[in-house]
């Protein structure tokens, strides 16, 4: 594939590159507990396309992210995936994998100048969906996933993610939260 144009990759383009931020704050359930976990991270977003798929045209970001607890050297998260954006549907898309056994394929509308962006999937969808190992399915199955972002005009972007976990052993559903602020590096 070749690099695409800026203006093929709509709202996606004021992403590409390297980012990193400081400022993370992760909600999760562990041990049996909730806890609040500082953070920062480094993404990488590497323009791509065109992808073809018959009629359809999609160019996107493949991407690449890793964070640690601040004052830690090993890493507590990774993700790697694209986000992708189909010009003719109005559509940006961000397909993931997490190294626990998640697939995340996350959807929402937008337009080729959008800031503000939103995406989601939900478990049993057929289009934006979620899919877990077994052993995640039965202890902390990933229901929905919600993803808000922004985009500044500083060389910064935010966003708040929302995970929500149904675990059996307390028959609740969880909500895990991710927020942080990036700033551009290159």
């Amino acid at each position: 594939m070749s690099k695409p144009e800026e203006n093929t990759l709509g709202p996606l383009a004021p992403l590409a590159g390297r980012w990193q931020g400081n400022q993370g704050i992760d909600i999760s359930y562990i041990n049996h507990q909730q806890q609040q976990t500082a953070y920062q991270e480094e993404i990488t977003f590497d323009p791509l396309g065109p992808v073809k798929n018959g009629p359809q045209t999609l160019y996107g970001l493949r991407y690449s992210m890793t964070a640690w607890r601040l004052g830690e050297n090993d890493a507590f998260h990774e993700e790697l995936g694209y986000w992708l954006w189909d010009a003719a549907q109005k559509q940006l898309l961000r397909c993931f994998m997490v190294p626990r056994g998640v697939l995340i394929n996350a959807g929402g509308d937008a337009e080729a100048d959008s800031t503000s962006l939103h995406l989601s999937a939900e478990v049993g969808s057929e289009t934006y969906g979620i899919l877990s190992n077994k052993f995640l399915d039965a202890s902390h199955k990933t229901m929905k996933y919600n993803l808000d972002v922004t985009i500044h005009d500083n060389g910064q972007f935010s966003y708040k993610e929302e995970t929500q976990l149904w675990i059996p052993a307390n028959e609740s559903i969880f909500h895990h939260t991710d927020q942080n602020t990036l700033t551009k590096l290159e």
